[in-house]
Formats: C-alpha cells, structure tokens, sequence
C-alpha cells in the first residue's frame, strides 16, 4: 500500500493549491503567494506521476515526467516564492532567469534522452533508466541545493527573526513547520537515489501537511510580518 500513498499527497495538494490561488486572487500583486501557488502546483504534478506509475506501472512518458517534475522542479518553485519575499524584485527576477534556464536545459536532456526500458511494470521510478543519467544526474543537485537553500534557509532564517522580534510565537513556529516540510522530501529523495523510492512518497506527504500547517500558522497569525512585501 505504500506505493498508493502519492495518491493521498495529490489529493492533498489540489486542496492546498486551491487555497493558495485564491489568497493570491486577492493579492494579487503578492509575487510570493503566485510563486508557492506555482510550486504547490508542481509538487501536485510530481505525486500525480507517482500515482499514475503506482495504478498502471511504468510508462515512459510518465516516467520522464515524474523526473522533470520531481527532480528538477520539486523544490525550485516554492524556493522562489521565500525569493520574491525576502529579497529585493530586481535580485529575485534574475535568479528566476538563471535557475530556469538550468531548469530548462536539464528538461531538454531528459526528454531527448534515450531510456533502458525496464522488463516489468512494476520497476522502481530512478533516474538510473536515463541513458544520458551521467550527464544529466548533476543538474537536480544544482537546482535542489538552491530550492532546499532558500526554501528551508529562509524559514530557518525567519523563524530566527520572528522568535527574536515578535511575542506571537505563531509566525516562529509557522516557519519551523516550513522548514521541516520542506527538508522531509529532499532526504526522500537522496533516499530514492539508492533504491529507496519509499522513502520519497512517505517525506512527499508528510511534507505537504507539515508546509500547509506552518502556512495557515503565519496566515492567521495577528502579529505583523517582519517583511515589506508580505505586509
């Protein structure tokens, strides 16, 4: 049954994804809210991949799917979001430029790359079926650290100031469920690297739940954000 857990983390995700399109809609000059709306879109994406191989067994246009979206993407989008926050527009448009034309390019190789295609259905999701793994496998280190640094470093990083600044200890602990939510599905995915794609689906969903509580946790908070673009 493992295997069907991805399934409940889509599921999860559509709900999650409605909520933040429409607190954007209402903000609509919130660049932040767009942008975890993006990544909660493509986190959806890559279990929806995970999903579709746990009911109908491996494809190969789904397979190169679930690489893109979950090794290239997975953390990117939702990095960019704490980006657009934390950082001046002008340094966020242009690391948006430079991480998505890595993204892109990595893409690219993935879908002209030929695949070892497995002899069953039931093979294991890992990039090691990519003929083109040697030169592709060292582009979602790049994009993950930068996702993972900016994703998990800047709610580390706020829940400092806010547990520093502010009395209302409900923004602290909001980013501290962040911070945990987002490092869960990396460390699934090193896990996947060696066979243990698992590892992967369990982080996946408990990471959703964990970044949806911190963000209902900084959303009903009274106190005000330490940063100009959130308030």
């Amino acid at each position: 049954m493992i295997y069907f857990i991805p399934i409940g983390t889509t599921l999860f995700c559509i709900f999650f994804f409605i909520e933040l399109l429409q607190h954007w809609r209402q903000h609509r000059s919130a660049l932040h809210v767009l942008w975890w709306t993006i990544g909660i879109f493509f986190y959806g994406a890559g279990t929806v991949t995970e999903s579709i191989h746990a009911i109908y067994g491996y494809s190969e246009v789904n397979y190169k799917a679930w690489y893109i979206f979950g090794a290239l993407l997975g953390a990117v989008p939702l990095a960019q979001g704490t980006v657009y926050l934390i950082l001046k527009r002008k340094t966020a448009n242009l690391l948006t430029l430079i991480t998505f034309s890595i993204i892109t390019i990595g893409a690219v190789l993935v879908i002209l790359s030929p695949v070892n295609t497995p002899t069953t259905l039931n093979v294991k999701l890992s990039g090691k079926l990519l003929q083109w793994n040697d030169v592709i496998k060292w582009i979602p280190p790049i994009v993950n650290t930068y996702g993972l640094l900016f994703m998990v470093g800047g709610a580390v990083y706020s829940a400092v100031l806010y547990y520093r600044t502010v009395i209302d200890r409900s923004k602290f602990w909001g980013n501290v469920c962040i911070a945990t939510g987002g490092l869960l599905p990396g460390i699934g995915g090193a896990a996947s690297r060696y066979g243990h794609i698992e590892v992967l689906y369990i982080t996946e969903f408990i990471g959703i739940f964990l970044i949806h509580t911190g963000y209902q946790l900084m959303k009903s908070s009274s106190s005000p954000s330490i940063y100009p673009n959130q308030r």
